[in-house]
């Protein structure tokens, strides 16, 4: 997947200080790829939200996360793949807390995989290592056994800054 940018950045200044400019994507995406905890939200089926946290990496212009086959945001995903990831700052005062909406899709590919499970070792260290095999992760690292990963591509993006004079609401829409 090629790193795609925004078709549209607008600030919301109904939520952001006189004066607030968009945040860019460019800083937005650098926050992704360099967060170490993430949140994703999916849909039961029978329509309660459930909200887990995740480690996660930011390869071409996604997120990608891992889940057990039988854990429960992965049957969420099968029901309904529509989502959210979020990660930022717990202060109020200060950071750039980003929310990433867009459609999970599981990886398959092996060739794809290795270089996922290649970013997760890069990323999080030695204990992350994957095997990759037969359209999954397998390993230590995750559930023990057969581990689903899957992409989640921006389809819309928010940034939310916080700080003196800095609090702002940008909205970022994808292709």
């Amino acid at each position: 997947m090629a790193e795609s940018e925004p078709t549209a950045t607008e600030v919301d200044t109904r939520y952001s200080d006189q004066g607030a400019a968009a945040k860019g994507w460019a800083e937005a995406r650098d926050r992704l790829a360099g967060a170490e905890l993430y949140w994703l939200s999916t849909v039961r089926a029978e329509g309660r939200p459930h909200v887990t946290p995740l480690i996660a990496v930011w390869l071409e212009g996604a997120l990608y996360f891992v889940t057990g086959r039988g854990e429960q945001k992965a049957r969420n995903l099968a029901g309904n793949p529509e989502c959210a990831v979020t990660t930022g700052c717990n202060a109020l005062g200060e950071g750039l807390d980003l929310v990433v909406e867009g459609t999970a899709r599981r990886v398959e590919d092996d060739a794809r995989l290795r270089g996922i499970a290649e970013a997760y070792v890069t990323k999080y260290g030695p204990e992350w290592q994957f095997e990759v095999r037969d359209g999954a992760f397998y390993g230590e690292a995750g559930h023990g056994g057969e581990d689903w990963v899957y992409e989640v591509a921006p389809v819309t993006a928010y940034g939310f800054g916080k700080g003196a004079g800095d609090y702002s609401h940008t909205r970022w829409r994808f292709a």
